[in-house]
């Protein structure tokens, strides 16, 4: 299977290392791997040099999501399938890629989604995110399912993710302009042409991130602005609160398992989490500045 693979990045610091160790390990051996950098001031530019990655330097304000994966799309030349990873999503073992890949010989199968395990700093409220997010049951989902599912059969993170080629370029590829969700905006399109998206989780990344409050207000912030500039997501696979509701009872039982006193703060977080969505949602009526206070990735407005 002909792949190469594309990572944005952003000074990834220290890590860097281990992300293009596990990547030089892996049992198949990428046609290339594609930087796109917005400007690190660490050493890291070098080190993707020297690893042999194809390097590309954009502005850091000319980042974006959809616009900068689908800018690099547009390197990968013959490969049949593209894979995305975020900097610091470290590959968990040699044959990750190898798994990935698999679910592909399947050709109704357009996208494939990694499972995403917590790294050992994760604090236990993070740990939940990804159990919940992503199970140990490997899945195939078809838009017909999104009357059970919602939007959740739409669900894909380009934090590591692998796409075949083709049928991405099928649907337009990644949006232009979007504060973030490009990779659920094109699982969404690519169902809706009947393809499948499949979730391999046997394939898997080390990759979580231990938000605080007020981050997790400005995710779900970004998150409402993704559905309110993107309409048709909601008109067509269902509104997303449904999962919410799930994510928060199983995030309470995990709680009252495992760290019973940071209930409070859970229900604080569920609070805010909520807000903000319901913000991004309302967003157009908000003053730019305002905007910019709430938002992760400011420098969409």
């Amino acid at each position: 299977m002909q792949y190469s693979i594309i990572v944005p990045t952003l000074n990834p610091g220290s890590l860097w290392e281990e992300w293009i160790a596990e990547i030089e390990m892996q049992s198949i051996e990428p046609l290339a791997v594609y930087v796109i950098d917005s400007g690190s001031v660490d050493n890291s530019v070098a080190m993707s040099i020297d690893a042999e990655f194809a390097v590309t330097k954009i502005d850091r304000g000319e980042f974006n999501h959809g616009g900068t994966r689908q800018k690099a799309l547009s390197l990968v030349g013959n490969a049949e399938y593209v894979i995305f990873l975020t900097q610091d999503a470290i590959l968990a073992d040699s044959d990750a890629i190898k798994r990935i890949l698999a679910p592909f010989l399947d050709k109704d199968i357009a996208a494939v989604c990694g499972r995403q395990l917590p790294n050992l700093e994760a604090g236990v409220i993070a740990r939940h995110a990804r159990l919940f997010n992503y199970p140990e049951q490997s899945s195939v989902r078809e838009f017909n399912e999104r009357v059970n599912l919602g939007l959740k059969v739409a669900f894909l993170s380009n934090s590591f993710a692998a796409y075949r080629v083709s049928a991405l370029l099928e649907v337009g590829g990644f949006p232009d302009d979007v504060i973030f969700g490009e990779d659920m905006y094109v699982a969404a399109k690519l169902l809706k042409i009947g393809r499948k998206i499949a979730y391999a989780s046997d394939a898997c990344v080390y990759h979580s991130h231990n938000y605080s409050i007020w981050q997790e207000f400005k995710r779900y912030f970004d998150m409402g602005v993704f559905h309110a500039r993107e309409p048709w997501l909601r008109e067509e696979f269902g509104a997303a609160e449904g999962e919410g509701m799930k994510f928060v009872v199983s995030e309470f039982k995990y709680l009252l398992r495992h760290s019973f006193w940071r209930i409070p703060e859970s229900m604080l977080r569920t609070l805010l989490r909520y807000i903000g969505f319901r913000l991004g949602l309302m967003e157009k009526w908000l003053p730019l500045w305002v905007k910019r206070q709430f938002a992760m990735n400011k420098g969409y407005f």
